[in-house]
């Protein structure tokens, strides 16, 4: 069984600290672009808007399904994003990493990767999981290419996964990373963020 509780995660570059209400001004202001949420079935546009996220965020986490981060620059102190795990299924050891969102002034840097870094690196050594998922719109091919950059397998694509903004009914593609993968997949990040 996982014992699944909020810690934080430190790399070179970011921080990831659980999610609380003092990220509000910060999120909101790495989160006001229109082009984030393009895939996402969330929006933030308005101050309420990253309240609700927070607050669904935290009830996920009150539920225990939900374990949500504030990206932080360790440079600047500064929240640049969000990312979680979810779907937490502590009987069969698994865990999904999503609702991850950056700032598009971090965008094709190492933050991406160095987030899923710490986070696998959490999952498969401390928490012991045997899978980690990863899922996106299949309309979204520059993340599919990041996850497939990581060395996670391509599953397959689950139909009318979800209703996204605007009423558009997605297709989802489906990642996993299982725990006899994460000795290669550890040794390929660590080389990406050595050359970062």
């Amino acid at each position: 069984m996982l014992s699944i509780e909020p810690v934080t995660l430190t790399g070179e570059q970011v921080r990831l600290e659980p999610l609380a209400i003092a990220h509000a001004d910060q999120l909101f202001e790495a989160g006001n672009f229109e082009q984030i949420w393009t895939y996402m079935s969330i929006e933030i546009s308005r101050p309420e808007d990253v309240h609700s996220f927070i607050a669904a965020a935290m009830e996920g986490q009150k539920a225990g399904t939900d374990l949500p981060f504030a990206i932080i620059d360790r440079r600047t102190d500064k929240a640049i994003g969000s990312t979680r795990l979810l779907n937490i299924s502590r009987k069969d050891r698994h865990v999904e990493i999503g609702f991850t969102w950056i700032t598009p002034a971090y965008w094709k840097t190492a933050v991406n990767t160095e987030c899923k870094w710490l986070l696998l690196r959490h999952c498969f050594e401390q928490l012991g999981c045997v899978r980690v998922q990863i899922k996106t719109d299949a309309r979204n091919l520059n993340s599919q290419r990041a996850i497939e950059r990581l060395g996670a397998v391509r599953e397959g694509l689950l139909r009318n996964e979800r209703i996204v903004r605007n009423g558009y009914v997605r297709d989802a593609v489906y990642y996993s990373i299982i725990d006899r993968e994460w000795p290669e997949v550890k040794q390929r990040l660590q080389a990406y963020l050595q050359r970062a």
